[in-house]
């Protein structure tokens, strides 16, 4: 949640996809559901595809991996990894864009975490 909520925050990200955060749209039923709120969390940044690939490269405590869960940090860019073979209209119906970012929070301190995000961005 504290990473998600700098994210919300910061200029170079459009949106920021989170079920604890209030503008989520199905935020009411995640509380009605879920007594926490996990670890994984998509971002939309205000770039395109290649400046998005190159944020992604930037990070040096989150691993790229087209696998989302572990122990530690990971991260994807859905275009390049797990959706790559997907046709353009295919991605647009799933609303999947170049500048989407998901991340797996892993056991790492959150502080530690937004400061290689801010370097990044």
């Amino acid at each position: 949640m504290t990473i998600a909520l700098q994210l919300s925050k910061h200029p170079k990200v459009k949106k920021v996809f989170y079920p604890g955060l209030e503008d989520f749209p199905f935020n009411k039923l995640a509380r009605q559901q879920m007594k926490g709120f996990g670890g994984m969390l998509t971002i939309e940044l205000d770039r395109d595809t290649q400046e998005t690939a190159a944020f992604v490269d930037k990070l040096k405590i989150f691993k790229i991996a087209p696998s989302l869960g572990g122990a530690e940090s990971l991260v994807t860019q859905p275009t390049t990894t797990t959706h790559h073979g997907l046709s353009g209209d295919e991605l647009k119906r799933r609303a999947i864009t170049g500048s989407m970012v998901r991340f797996s929070i892993g056991f790492e301190d959150a502080k530690d975490l937004i400061a290689d995000l801010e370097q990044a961005l």
